[in-house]
C-alpha cells in the first residue's frame, strides 16, 4: 500500500475562500492535487495553463512534488497594477496637501 500525504488546496475569491483538504498518494504533483480538489469544475475561470500557483506563498510549477501538510495556493490575476495604485495615491496626497485644509496661523 502506497503512503499517503495530507494537503490543502486554497483558492480565494473576493467574497469567499475555498480551502479543501485532500489525501493523496506520496509523489503527487501540484497539478494532480488541484485536479483532485474539484475546484476546476466549480470555478471554470481557473485556467491551469495560465494561473500561477504556489506552496505556502512561494511560486512553484504545476509539476512540483508535494509533501505532507503542504498548502497549495491558486492565485488570481491582479486587477490593478500595485505600482500604478501607489502612484495615484501619492498624486492625490500631493494635491490635498497643496490646496486642502486650513492654513496654519
Amino acid at each position: 500500500m502506497a503512503e499517503s500525504i495530507q494537503v490543502e488546496i486554497a483558492y480565494a475569491k473576493p467574497a469567499r475562500q475555498e480551502l479543501i483538504e485532500l489525501k493523496l498518494s506520496q509523489g503527487s504533483t501540484v497539478q494532480q492535487a488541484i485536479e483532485a480538489s474539484g475546484l476546476l469544475q466549480r470555478y471554470p475561470e481557473i485556467e491551469l495553463a495560465k494561473v500561477k500557483v504556489g506552496i505556502y506563498g512561494k511560486l512553484v510549477k504545476l509539476d512540483a512534488g508535494l509533501r505532507d501538510k503542504d498548502r497549495v495556493e491558486i492565485y488570481r490575476p491582479l486587477i490593478a497594477d500595485p505600482k500604478e495604485v501607489r502612484k495615484q495615491r501619492a498624486a492625490e496626497g500631493k494635491v490635498m496637501k497643496k490646496g486642502g485644509g486650513a492654513a496654519a496661523e
